[in-house]
């Protein structure tokens, strides 16, 4: 009778093992996707058509320097996080008091920022989509996305949907990349030796791909996995470079559809108040079937960024109250961040387009504050981390990017702000 008992005993604990084995890899396949989804928002696809038609093939410099800076800033901000077991702002302050709170702040803002950015990419999807009025697409998105939180077990319900609407981009944007034709070896050239550098853009579709709250979505998604600690480096280090290899391998196809629209010499409309260029592009190659695959693919990435942005910020409210780590607390908070950028958004009468580029801009000025702070941990202290053993050609890479991005905001403060008539 003991014998069988211990069996069964066994038995029972294959199976939860088995369990909790799938819903990690569903944990992690979520953060990887939460990363990669907002890190191909509207604002970036945007930004892309936009910088695509005014720069040509020269923008593919920036999409380089994008997912150079991806990789330093995703692969140690992943490893510090998972490794210490602290969310950012908790493990800032650990290394320097305070500096989690001013960290907290600038995301939490600047995720406000990108979600009032997100919502009215939603709503421009769904015009393109079935011709509503782009306010009332925002407010259907920003609804949706509060019921998603709403219901019991949303974390399972994010990951799912964040990994089907992530994939359906990937798919959708690769057939329209592919019919348009690109100049692919002019493409090639400039994306090592560009004919034109420009920092403003280089600085707004850094902070588009990887600025404010992206560069903390994915390790804080992770974290939430149970998977916390020195000893899991190894597979969090492959989990962000999965993510990058998403977000680079998409960020240049997308490039590379637009590019074989604008080459083919159509103008697309960058300025007016009713302006979709991305959506102008994908009608372009594929006509009225076209604009609606784009506005679907659009509402995709703009739902699945409103996710990222609300749920990431809210995460940081941990920083101020310890009530916020998980549970009820930061599904409400999350909800209320939705509300209030659903909110503003309504409030304002900024065209969207123009909003999706400036957020990005914005998420860039402030990428190198929260970094600063990161490698600062990386160098001296490292006690935090569980571990005295961090790879130093990682440290490096970040130190440069640190400085690159430091420098490249400080010289883009008035283009940027110009993209929304203010400064210059």
């Amino acid at each position: 009778m003991p014998e069988r008992t211990q069996s069964e005993q066994s038995q029972t604990d294959a199976k939860l093992a088995a369990v909790k084995k799938r819903a990690g890899r569903s944990a992690v396949i979520g953060a990887i996707f939460l990363m990669a989804t907002s890190a191909i928002g509207p604002g970036f696809i945007t930004q892309t058509a936009t910088f695509t038609a005014t720069m040509g093939a020269a923008f593919a410099f920036a999409i380089l320097i994008s997912v150079l800076v991806d990789i330093a800033v995703q692969l140690n901000i992943w490893r510090m996080i998972t490794s210490s077991g602290k969310r950012a702002g908790e493990l800032a302050n650990a290394a320097i008091p305070f500096s989690g709170h001013v960290i907290a702040i600038l995301v939490v803002i600047g995720g406000l920022a990108f979600n009032i950015g997100n919502i009215a990419g939603g709503g421009l999807g769904l015009n393109a989509l079935l011709g509503i009025d782009a306010k009332w697409g925002g407010l259907l998105t920003g609804a949706l996305a509060i019921i998603i939180f709403l219901i019991k077990k949303a974390g399972k319900v994010m990951d799912v949907v964040l990994v089907v609407l992530g994939v359906g981009m990937i798919v959708m944007i690769v057939i329209v990349a592919i019919m348009s034709q690109p100049p692919i070896g002019d493409a090639l050239r400039q994306t090592f030796v560009p004919d034109e550098l420009n920092f403003a853009t280089i600085t707004t579709i850094v902070g588009g791909t990887v600025g404010g709250y992206i560069t903390y979505s994915g390790a804080h998604r992770y974290l939430d996995s149970g998977h916390a600690g020195p000893e899991h480096a190894g597979p969090v280090m492959r989990a962000a470079a999965n993510g990058i290899l998403v977000t680079g391998i998409m960020r240049y196809v997308l490039f590379l559809a637009i590019l074989g629209v604008v080459a083919s010499g159509v103008s697309l409309d960058l300025s007016s108040q009713a302006a979709n260029p991305a959506g102008q592009a994908f009608g372009v190659v594929l006509g009225e079937a076209g604009l609606r695959i784009f506005g679907a693919i659009f509402w995709a990435a703009a739902i699945s960024s409103v996710i990222g942005a609300a749920y990431t910020s809210a995460t940081f409210l941990s920083t101020f109250h310890k009530r916020f780590r998980g549970g009820w607390s930061l599904q409400w908070a999350t909800v209320g961040f939705i509300v209030v950028s659903l909110i503003i958004y309504l409030l304002i009468g900024t065209a969207p387009a123009a909003i999706l580029i400036f957020v990005g801009g914005f998420n860039g000025l402030i990428l190198p504050i929260g970094l600063s702070v990161f490698m600062y941990i990386g160098w001296f202290r490292r006690d935090l981390l569980g571990t005295r053993k961090y790879p130093l050609w990682l440290l490096i890479a970040g130190t440069l990017v640190t400085l690159l991005t430091w420098y490249m905001g400080i010289v883009s403060v008035g283009p940027i702000f110009a993209f929304l008539g203010i400064g210059g």
